[in-house]
C-alpha cells in the first residue's frame, strides 16, 4: 500500500509478467479520500502484446497512512470514454446555462 497519492499505481505483475502497464496518471483530489484517473494497457496473452488503451478511475481512502482502494470505474475503450466525456460536458453545459454553480470544495463521504 501507499502512504502518498503519488505512489498509487495500476501497474500489476502476474508470474513475472506486467499484466496491467500503467501508461499515464492525474490526481483529481488529495486528502483523505483520493481520486484517480489511470490510462492503461492490459496484457493479452493470446496475442502476445499489450492491448488497446484503456482507462479507469480509481477511489483510495487514507487508513492508518495508508491509502487503499474503495471503488473503481473501468473505461474499456476510447469510443466509451469520448460518449463519458460527452455526456460530462453535456451536464456542465445545462447545469450552468440554468444558473447552477459549481460546488466548492471536496467529496463529502
Amino acid at each position: 500500500m501507499a502512504s502518498d497519492v503519488s505512489e498509487l499505481t495500476v501497474n500489476y505483475e502476474e508470474d513475472g509478467v506486467l499484466v496491467v502497464k500503467e501508461l499515464a496518471k492525474e490526481v483529481l483530489t488529495r486528502g483523505a479520500w483520493a481520486t484517480l484517473v489511470f490510462r492503461y494497457r492490459q496484457w493479452d496473452r493470446a496475442r502476445n502484446d499489450y492491448g488497446p488503451d484503456r482507462y479507469t478511475i480509481r477511489r483510495y481512502k487514507k487508513w492508518n497512512d495508508e491509502y487503499r482502494q474503495r471503488s473503481k470505474f473501468n473505461i474499456s475503450s476510447a469510443d466509451q470514454a469520448r460518449k463519458l466525456i460527452a455526456v460530462l460536458e453535456k451536464w456542465i453545459k445545462e447545469a450552468g446555462a440554468s444558473g447552477a454553480g459549481e460546488q466548492a470544495g471536496e467529496d463529502e463521504e
